[in-house]
């Protein structure tokens, strides 16, 4: 058993020994989460909130702002903390170290990656180390995206390169100490990159694919005038080996795929993604022969008011997908307990637009954020920044509490993460990370 294995597994077994002398309730987790984080599950006591920097709104910094989330808890729906890191970066995505001590987050304009403490003192994150080389360790790779924890490291996926701003991009690893290891290119014909996710029991990756610097950093209405500019978005999603990091299979899903969901049940061995500019929703299926299929399943809205799927979250027990359209400010919840049937049960508003959602891993609570790109916001009332939190019974969403992101002058909310109080303390039962080929070693 490879020496990470028997850490994480020697983790396990202490804290779940605390929890069964009686050491306390547990916090909860994001649905969305790498295999290789121990689970938690039930209520959480913070969201962390990578927030980009408004020029003239506040400090005009991006920060990451700590929000209560725990009724039990002083601070329950308010600003419980913000670090500002300096400068605005294009904030955008983050994510936990294998061992929950670090949350890592990037701005995809400079390729800035920030490292926080978030287990010294949950309440109050620590900034500890900032990585401003990441084009240069990496050979040329920019525009860090998502931030997937493997025993040991932090691999990242990509949106471009430093040489022509383009598409082309990689995967990149780096040590939780925060030292470069390696880069992994995007083969040929999948140029592209966006997000990654791993099925660590089948010894799958999969990566999906958005657009280069040149066009994310645009004013999106300049960008849809431009045809030339339109035709550089990626078509793609790929089949990794996950230990050997090899590309197995390219597969076709116009539109630019965004976020990418793996099942969570034993036995359910498929993902869904959403093609943004298509407005549809797809399907990656293990097929008899190991290898996957890609499956047009569904529309997204009405694909001629470009509702721009943005985000999905994925329910623990695989029966509830929520979907966010940036366009229309809604999310779109579809049954998909027959996942190549997936039926819309339920569409409602939340904002004049709409990014990220997150669900809890107990399903009882589900968390929408604002903010897409700095240049792809909108303006007016529609252009309203926030954090809205959520109680959902299985049928329907009803209000928990609001933070307006503009009146409290933080800037545009984007990525959340969940924080606990007991984990830190080991008051916490946790799954075993899961045994595969693929464990980063």
């Amino acid at each position: 058993m490879p020496r990470s294995r028997i850490v994480a597994v020697r983790i396990t077994a202490v804290l779940s020994l605390l929890l069964a002398l009686g050491a306390g309730a547990a916090a909860a987790d994001e649905t969305c989460q790498s295999p290789y984080l121990p689970k938690i599950v039930g209520q959480e006591d913070f969201v962390y909130v990578w927030t980009l920097g408004v020029d003239g709104l506040g400090d005009g910094s991006d920060k990451l702002v700590t929000v209560g989330a725990n009724p039990a808890r002083p601070g329950y729906g308010k600003v419980v903390s913000s670090v500002s890191v300096g400068g605005r970066h294009e904030a955008h995505h983050g994510g936990f170290t294998d061992d929950r001590r670090q949350l890592w987050v990037g701005g995809l304009d400079d390729s800035a990656i920030f490292v926080f403490d978030v287990a010294s003192d949950p309440a109050h994150p620590k900034l500890v180390k900032t990585i401003q080389d990441f084009p240069q360790r990496t050979g040329g790779v920019v525009g860090p995206h998502t931030f997937y924890a493997l025993p040991g490291r932090m691999l990242i996926s990509a949106l471009s390169n430093a040489k022509d701003g383009g598409g082309r991009t990689a995967l990149v690893e780096y040590n939780n100490q925060g030292e470069f290891v390696r880069t992994v290119w995007m083969p040929a014909g999948a140029e592209y990159g966006y997000d990654v996710r791993v099925n660590a029991n089948l010894n799958r990756m999969l990566t999906s694919s958005f657009t280069g610097k040149d066009n994310y950093m645009r004013p999106l209405g300049a960008l849809l005038k431009d045809a030339e500019a339109m035709k550089r978005f990626g078509n793609t999603m790929v089949v990794w080996d996950h230990h050997t990091m090899k590309p197995l299979q390219t597969l076709a899903v116009p539109g630019a795929p965004l976020e990418i969901r793996w099942a969570l049940e034993p036995g359910h061995h498929y993902a869904f993604t959403a093609a943004a500019l298509t407005a549809r929703l797809w399907g990656v299926f293990l097929a008899a022969d190991g290898s996957f299929e890609a499956v047009d399943l569904a529309p997204i809205g009405d694909a001629a008011k470009a509702p721009l799927p943005v985000d999905i979250s994925l329910s623990a027990d695989d029966r509830h997908l929520f979907v966010s359209t940036f366009g229309d400010g809604s999310v779109h919840v579809f049954d998909v307990s027959e996942p190549r049937k997936p039926r819309e049960v339920l569409v409602q508003k939340i904002g004049g637009q709409l990014n990220m959602v997150s669900e809890s891993w107990d399903g009882k609570r589900v968390y929408f954020t604002s903010s897409l790109l700095a240049n792809w916001d909108k303006a007016g009332p529609d252009g309203g920044q926030f954090l809205r939190a959520y109680d959902w019974n299985g049928q329907a969403l009803a209000p928990r509490f609001a933070i307006d992101f503009q009146a409290e002058r933080l800037g545009r909310p984007h990525i959340m993460n969940f924080g606990s109080v007991d984990f830190y303390q080991g008051r916490v039962a946790l799954s075993e990370p899961p045994a595969a080929a693929g464990d980063g070693e």
